[in-house]
């Protein structure tokens, strides 16, 4: 339609078509308008992308190594964070039969948790108050008594005189003290970093065991409610077994550590061997360390046993090796019980990865960890892979 002077009407100019550019959304928009009805007024769902496609496949690999490097290196930064918390969740693990005994006696689990941790730390501050002095003065008299023990390197007559003549102990020695003794004010400063470092860790580990020691039965069903619900019973069987072979090996594990440490103090104290309160804390802490940790409290023992007398020294060495047998066949089966059941050559492997990994919070996690995927293994592994 035109006007009278000939122009084009605006009825006119609507039923223009549409320019090249926009055909496809005006093709779209008349498709909604006939997509849309009262039931539906934005359309109904339509399909799905399609996730074979080359582009979701190439999306979805460069999202996982992205993710995966993204994760790597946040672990690699806040790994010594990790670990302190791990640490901290694996010493909750070890007071909770503690607690839970106190709790079974309708005792509040606040005032369990306060209880254990009052009484442990009044204990230990004690032990720590009425050693300190002893450990002092035998500390004291072993910087003194050195020199004399560098100087029978020289004596021909003896045995370690002989030693030296062969090995040229005294050099060795001589050039180790010196090098140790280039910097002094450097190591000092070094030692009071690593005090300060070692002080910090503990209390961040004490506070975090205090709150995962409080609420630990809270934890424990977050923790579930991450499995499956189909596979949630099951998981609760075997995790309460792992927790229960955690708690059981920490516990276990410092009460054989303190016997030992008390059996050391008065074998020494006894053949009137030097420094017995200092090696029988030597022998306790060492001790907590799996397979090697006594062999090498053994060795430095029976190093200081000998400057009494060659039969001292080898009785000594034969102490360790019964006691080392009764701890292993009579102190361990009584105390841990059967719940921590590793084989020997699995202990082995656990502990050398572990201390590989970790340093010595690795070798002491390790046989509880070794445990834990054991059990894994035989209840859900090997029967999946005898149905395969």
């Amino acid at each position: 339609m035109t006007s009278s002077d000939g122009e084009p009407t605006a009825d006119s100019a609507s039923d223009r078509a549409p320019e090249p550019e926009q055909e496809p959304i005006v093709a779209a928009e008349r498709a909604a308008t006939a997509l849309s009805s009262d039931r539906l007024p934005r359309g109904k769902l339509g399909p799905r992308f399609d996730r074979r496609s080359p582009f979701f496949t190439g999306m979805a690999g460069a999202a996982g190594v992205v993710a995966t490097l993204a994760v790597v290196l946040a672990v690699r930064t806040v790994a010594s964070v990790l670990i302190l918390i791990g640490v901290a969740f694996f010493l909750a693990l070890g007071l909770e039969p503690l607690v839970r005994w106190a709790t079974a006696r309708r005792i509040p689990r606040w005032a369990a948790v306060t209880t254990v941790f009052v009484v442990g730390g009044a204990a230990l501050a004690a032990l720590v108050a009425a050693a300190i002095p002893p450990l002092t003065e035998q500390a004291t008299q072993l910087i003194v008594a050195a020199p004399h023990y560098f100087e029978q390197l020289t004596d021909p007559a003896s045995w370690i005189g002989r030693l030296n003549t062969r090995f040229d102990l005294q050099h060795r020695l001589t050039q180790f003290w010196g090098g140790a003794g280039t910097s002094v004010l450097g190591e000092i400063v070094v030692a009071g970093q690593a005090v300060f470092t070692a002080l910090a860790d503990t209390l961040i580990v004490t506070v975090l065991t205090i709150y995962f020691l409080a609420d630990l039965p809270r934890l424990r069903v977050t923790l579930f409610r991450f499995v499956p619900r189909s596979r949630r019973p099951r998981a609760i069987l075997l995790g309460d077994e792992i927790f229960a072979k955690v708690g059981a090996y920490v516990l276990g594990n410092v009460l054989i550590s303190v016997i030992a440490g008390a059996a050391t103090f008065v074998w020494l104290t006894v053949f009137s061997v030097p420094y017995a309160l200092l090696l029988g804390v030597f022998v306790a802490v060492l001790d907590l360390v799996p397979l090697v940790g006594s062999t090498i409290a053994g060795i430095a023992v029976a190093a200081v046993a000998l400057t009494v007398s060659v039969p001292i020294c080898i009785t000594t060495v034969v102490f360790f090796v019964a006691f080392r047998l009764g701890e292993d066949y009579l102190l361990v089966p009584k105390i841990i019980g059967r719940s921590v059941q590793v084989p020997a050559l699995s202990t082995l492997i656990a502990v050398l990865i572990g201390g590989a990994l970790l340093g010595l919070v690795g070798a002491l996690v390790a046989i509880p960890v070794a445990a834990a995927l054991h059990l894994i293994a035989q209840e859900v592994l090997f029967p999946r892979l005898g149905r395969a």
